[in-house]
Formats: structure tokens, C-alpha cells, sequence
């Protein structure tokens, strides 16, 4: 089995740049499986009905978010009803939609799980309970998980604590893209960070000028993503179709 996992797709340009180059890239490399981070897909940021779709009909399965995940609120009615687009699991139980999704893939099932970090970020339940909470019951030894955190030492330790329990760790949040695509020595496919599909000229995705100009004044500051030169971060993870495994995993840019 080819997976491939997107970094947070950031703004209209992004959804466009995935939308352009995501069908012809599936089957130039035979990929089976596409997992995109869209909780940046909208306009300014979280995620709507529209972005999210034209995500799914460029050729994504399943869609993951993060700490924008809820912040529109038009998403909410959306996510309960489309389950292939998740939120982090370890939000209050009470929040719309569900932390991880189930897919028949003949020959083998996949499951997705969605996790958000809690250094830096909002003090949720906490993602390491949540996970073991999440893999209670899970029958399927292809588990990817999309751990959206700000500390890559917690993203590292997320990493370990699931080496050999599942198939795929992949970070997202920080909109850039690190260099340790690997597999742990349990046989988990691993990276800190996927980084994102936005300008590559930009600061995370926005208009450099605009994020230096609130940098240096600290006024605030309307921010405006970049549509130039957009890029789409990702890796590809080869797994075994019985043992889940990762047995190659490699970082492309498109």
C-alpha cells in the first residue's frame, strides 16, 4: 500500500495547487491512499464545506484539522455528516464530527486517527491517553495517525510511544517541512513534520510582507495568504499490506 500525506493545505491556492497536480501525481506513482491536513483550506483559516470538498474531489480520502479545525462554525453541520473529514480526537467529546475514520481499501482497511498536541496549544485532553483510548478496538494493523502539535519534542515523543502499535506518525502545525522522514526501529513510519502546500516565497503560507510587518510592530495586522510559486509538501510511506509496517517512506515536493 502507497500513502501519501499532505501538509496543511493552506488558502485557495493551495486547494487549487492540490486540485491541478494531486490526480496526475496519484497515478504517475500508483499511490493508493491520500491523507491531506485541510484546516487551513479556507480563506483566512479553518476549514470549510467548500474547501473541504474540492479537496476530496481532487483525489484526497481523508481529510485531517487541528487547532482551526472548529473555528468556523458553518464546518460543524459538515463534519458530522462527512466522516472522512476529522477533527483531533482528544477534543471534548461533545465537539462536532469524530477523531478518526475507518476505510475499506480492498485488499486491506485503513484507519485514520487525528490527534492535537498540547505544548503551545490549547490544554485538551491529553493526546497520549486519548491515543490508547483511540487504538482500543482497532482491528486493522494499518494505522495512520496525523498528530498536529507545535513542539517537535512532543511530536518525537508521540513517535516512540507508538512505535510498532501503528503504521504512520505524521506531524502537522508548523507549516514547514523537516528532514527525518524514517522509520523507528518498530517499524512506524515517522515524520516531525510534513510542512504545507502554500508560496513557497511566503511565511507559512501568508504574504511575507504582511507577516513582517506584524513581526516587527506587533500591530495587528490583516493577514493575506500567498497564491505564488505554491508548493505541495508531502511524503509517500510504502506499508505492508499484512503486517502494517512502514517499509519506505520518502518526502516529495510538488
Amino acid at each position: 500500500m502507497r500513502v501519501m500525506m499532505i501538509g496543511d493545505v493552506v488558502g485557495r491556492a493551495g486547494c487549487e495547487r492540490v486540485r491541478q497536480y494531486l490526480p496526475s501525481f496519484k497515478r504517475k506513482e500508483g499511490i493508493d491512499f491520500v491523507i491531506a491536513n485541510g484546516e487551513n483550506s479556507a480563506e483566512g483559516n479553518g476549514i470549510l464545506p467548500h474547501s473541504a470538498k474540492e479537496l476530496l474531489d481532487s483525489g484526497c480520502d481523508v481529510l485531517t484539522t487541528g487547532n482551526h479545525a472548529l473555528r468556523r462554525r458553518e464546518i460543524y453541520d459538515y463534519l458530522e455528516s462527512t466522516p472522512c473529514v476529522i477533527r483531533p480526537y482528544n477534543y471534548d467529546k461533545g465537539a462536532p464530527g469524530g477523531g478518526m475514520y475507518f476505510i475499506d481499501h480492498p485488499p486491506f482497511s485503513v484507519c485514520v486517527i487525528n490527534l492535537q498536541g498540547t505544548v503551545y496549544l490549547d490544554g485538551i485532553r491529553n493526546p497520549f491517553d486519548a491515543v490508547d483510548e483511540a487504538l482500543e478496538g482497532v482491528r486493522t494493523p494499518h494505522i495512520i495517525l496525523d498528530f498536529h502539535a507545535e513542539a517537535t519534542s512532543e511530536k518525537l515523543c508521540m513517535g516512540h510511544y507508538l512505535d510498532g502499535r501503528v503504521s504512520l506518525v505524521a506531524g502537522t502545525h508548523t507549516h514547514v517541512p523537516t528532514a527525518d522522514a524514517r522509520i523507528l526501529p518498530g517499524g512506524t513510519g515517522y515524520v516531525t513534520d510534513l510542512g504545507m502546500c502554500g508560496g513557497r516565497n511566503s511565511v507559512l503560507g501568508v504574504k511575507k510582507e504582511l507577516a513582517l510587518y506584524r513581526m516587527r510592530t506587533h500591530l495587528p495586522t490583516r493577514f493575506e495568504n500567498d497564491p505564488e510559486d505554491v508548493v505541495i509538501n508531502a511524503i509517500v510511506a510504502e506499508i505492508d499490506n499484512n503486517s502494517g509496517k512502514t517499509t519506505k517512506i520518502y518526502r516529495v515536493d510538488i
